[in-house]
């Protein structure tokens, strides 16, 4: 980790604190439970213990890996439906390969995100591919639902493919810090993705000791994520690590700080930084669908019943299995 570096040395650097700024507060540090997914591979459930109304626009997110694989034992997921929301899936490590029945696929590898629009309803798979699947190797990503809201609920599927060097790149005001924007705005650098919900997404590594300290947008709620290593967050230097996710309160700048002790495997402090403007709107989410009422969860189940949300298509890829 991570696939897309850079020398930020060289990179243009985020403005420093000034004093009226207002740092956000942390308002809690959870840790997020082991689980699987898809076929069966393990994820971090990292919005696990966190209420809806803070995650807002936010819904569900995976962190799928880190794991080094033996052959035969990647895995990915068969063909499922979604629809009411985005998918977004950033690959750090490994690769997957993506279609859905709206005509979108593609590799996802190297620091790349697929940018998946569910709306009216869609079906797709993504699995690794089989020279993957044969010889084993590491694999690490996120998958992040965002939620849209009832007006564009049933707005027609999109696919947007975000290569690794596409992602904007900046540097923290000192240079100890490299942050990767895929989508939203950061400090008047706006990231490649296009998205219907107003949200900000960035892969941040910060170095031994090195603090990243960034604007951030007023009316959008702020996550920080743990990828990897340890260190503190916020005014308060609350810890955190592996696999915990911090939710600051209100305020218009994110602190983020690396211990100066990293473990060997991961040399240095990397986190998911994300926020969007809250939707404010109710909530209904049953598996693979993400409405606003129980009666439109119903409708998309039976949509999905009667094949309303998309076939599979003729030259459809399907999961490599080793046997």
């Amino acid at each position: 980790m991570p696939a897309v570096t850079a020398d930020t040395l060289t990179l243009p650097r985020l403005n420093p604190a000034t004093l009226g700024d207002t740092e956000r507060p942390v308002r809690s540090v959870t840790t997020g439970p082991k689980g699987f997914e898809g076929e069966g591979f393990p994820v971090t459930r990292a919005f696990a213990g966190v209420g809806m109304r803070d995650l807002d626009p936010f819904v569900h997110m995976d962190q799928m890996g880190e794991v080094d694989y033996a052959p035969g034992e990647p895995k990915g997921t068969p063909w499922h439906p979604h629809r009411g929301f985005e998918t977004v899936t950033y690959m750090i490590d490994g690769t997957f390969l993506h279609q859905d029945s709206h005509g979108g696929g593609g590799v996802i590898e190297n620091g790349a995100t697929q940018w998946m629009t569910a709306g009216a309803g869609i079906l797709h798979i993504e699995t690794p591919p089989e020279e993957l699947v044969l010889s084993g190797g590491l694999f690490h990503g996120i998958q992040l639902w965002v939620n849209l809201p009832a007006k564009d609920k049933f707005t027609p599927p999109r696919y947007q493919s975000i290569e690794g060097g596409e992602a904007t790149l900046v540097a923290s005001d000192d240079g100890g810090a490299l942050v990767r924007i895929i989508a939203g705005s950061i400090d008047g650098h706006p990231g490649p993705g296009s998205t219907h919900t107003p949200i900000t997404l960035a892969h941040a590594t910060v170095a031994p000791g090195a603090t990243l300290s960034l604007p951030w947008q007023p009316d959008y709620n702020a996550l920080v994520y743990v990828l990897a290593g340890s260190g503190t967050v916020g005014p308060q230097d609350r810890p955190i690590r592996t696999g915990q996710l911090a939710l600051f309160g209100a305020g218009d700048r994110l602190t983020v700080s690396a211990n100066v002790a990293q473990e060997s495997r991961h040399p240095a402090l990397d986190v998911l930084i994300l926020g969007g403007r809250p939707i404010g709107e109710p909530v209904a989410h049953y598996g693979p669908f993400v409405m606003n009422t129980t009666e439109e969860l119903q409708q998309a189940l039976d949509d999905y019943r009667a094949g309303r949300l998309g076939v599979i298509p003729a030259n459809a890829i399907m999961p490599h299995t080793s046997n």
